[in-house]
């Protein structure tokens, strides 16, 4: 079983799995998990960083997010921020069905100007 087959979609039906490499190699995965009292869900992108940030790692390599229907599935607005937290603008994000991969972006394509601590579309935690 995938962690996107493990997502808790019970009113979008929709589910989504992310996995995260991080800077050090270690590999964290998410899934959505929705809530009756929208929008206080979180998306899959979401549950990774927090496996990531719980285990101790603080940069992101690379993400691929893994949806199934036809159409492609990249982070929502609100992950594409969170994502930056932890990534730099070269960050590659991998939006995949469940043949694979199907188009790779990096992160200043899917947010360009993003608000991060410094102000220059690089997270803080990339200087260290």
């Amino acid at each position: 079983m995938t962690v996107r087959e493990r997502a808790h979609a019970p009113y979008s039906r929709f589910q989504v799995g992310a996995a995260i490499r991080s800077t050090a190699g270690h590999v964290y995965t998410g899934c959505n998990v929705e809530n009756a009292s929208y929008p206080e869900g979180w998306c899959a992108e979401t549950s990774a960083i927090a496996q990531m940030i719980a285990a101790g790692d603080s940069a992101i390599d690379e993400v691929v997010v893994v949806a199934g229907g036809d159409r492609l599935c990249t982070p929502c607005g609100g992950c594409r921020q969170r994502l930056a937290e932890f990534s730099g603008p070269d960050t590659r994000i991998h939006a995949a069905g469940l043949q694979g991969i199907e188009k790779s972006f990096t992160m200043r394509d899917l947010l360009p100007e993003a608000f991060t601590l410094r102000g220059d579309g690089e997270s803080a935690k990339t200087e260290s």
